[in-house]
């Protein structure tokens, strides 16, 4: 699945908020991947900051529990 992260502090940060809000209603979260990083600018500094990642998971068969 595809998310979107936002952190006013850090790229790592944006990333992990995205992976913790998942983590929520997904279950294990193997992988990840950084597809896009941007940033919007206020007086010459990146005030808060975006990225899009892939996440892999996997898919547990529960057709015998």
């Amino acid at each position: 699945i595809e998310l979107t992260g936002t952190s006013a502090n850090s790229i790592e940060d944006a990333v992990n908020l995205a992976v913790s809000r998942a983590a929520v209603t997904i279950e294990n979260i193997r992988h990840l991947r950084v597809l896009d990083i941007t940033a919007n600018v206020d007086n010459g500094a990146a005030v808060q900051w975006r990225v899009k990642i892939s996440l892999s998971f996997a898919v547990q068969d529960r057709l015998h529990e």
